[in-house]
């Protein structure tokens, strides 16, 4: 199966010279976590940028200062097993299809998971795939120090627990971008030089204002903004019974647990795609 068999042709890009604004706003209304990002008024590929990127550059107000310049592509006709490579190489979930320096599509990690793996007969449990060390938040935490707990894991999920240190819930990226908003909190910096000797001079003032744009969190806490409704599976579970899930339900990340029903890992798409180049 090649590449332009289960791409997205009509991909939701953003064009520079463009704004931060913009690209929030447009990731939020299509529901996408990463945007392509094109010369203006071509279809020419100069960048990619996503909800990860705006997150850690807070200050910088024009996409050419946020995306990533240096893409890694693929074509259309390569084989799906190349771009699962790709994705695995570089721990990235997309990849702009480019023919001729043109944006022609997207493949992501979900797209090779809904369209492919999951027709495979890959009876190997989900264990082999699975990562152990994942973060997991009070379900009473604040979202500020949840969003922390989660970026120092530097993944983009967080599992929420209960006051038995149960599971009860997850958190994406997006899911904090949406309860959060780019404030600006500016501080002065003076310093004072006199004149010595002279009664009569002024002191000279140096005056420096910065300005730093960082995170705000709405006052919520873990529970409020988690999704309840899991999706679960065991170390069991077959990759093919696991990517099926994932599609059915239109999910990247579902938690694992054991045969006691302990919470012993979590499964990403971007682990799973691994079956399908072993």
């Amino acid at each position: 199966m090649l590449v332009k068999d289960i791409m997205s042709e009509n991909v939701h890009h953003i064009h520079v010279p463009g704004n931060r604004s913009n690209a929030l706003e447009l990731m939020r209304d299509k529901n996408v976590s990463g945007l392509p990002v094109v010369k203006n008024g071509t279809k020419k590929l100069i960048g990619i940028l996503t909800r990860s990127d705006l997150v850690k550059n807070p200050d910088e107000e024009q996409i050419a200062l946020i995306m990533t310049r240096d893409v890694i592509t693929a074509s259309p006709d390569q084989d799906i097993k190349d771009a699962a490579e790709i994705m695995l190489s570089y721990g990235i979930r997309r990849i702009p299809v480019v023919e001729n320096g043109e944006l022609v599509g997207l493949v992501t990690a979900s797209d090779i998971i809904n369209k492919a793996l999951w027709k495979l007969d890959i009876k190997e449990p989900t264990e082999n795939y699975m990562i152990k060390s994942i973060p997991t938040s009070w379900e009473r935490t604040p979202l500020n120090i949840a969003f922390e707990t989660m970026r120092f894991f530097n993944l983009r999920v967080l599992l929420a627990l209960n006051k038995d240190g149960k599971l009860s819930g997850i958190l994406t990226e997006t899911d904090f971008i949406e309860e959060s908003e780019i404030i600006s909190e500016r501080t002065v910096h003076n310093t004072s030089v006199g004149t010595e000797g002279d009664k009569w001079s002024w002191d000279s003032k140096n005056v420096l204002y910065v300005i730093k744009h960082h995170l705000q969190f709405s006052n919520k806490e873990v529970k409020d903004v988690a999704a309840t409704e899991l999706v679960i599976v065991t170390t069991k579970t077959s990759v093919k019974e696991c990517a099926n899930k994932m599609r059915q339900n239109n999910i990247e990340q579902i938690p694992v647990i054991d045969v006691e029903g302990e919470l012993v890992g979590l499964v990403r798409a971007t682990d799973l795609i691994k079956a399908i180049t072993d």
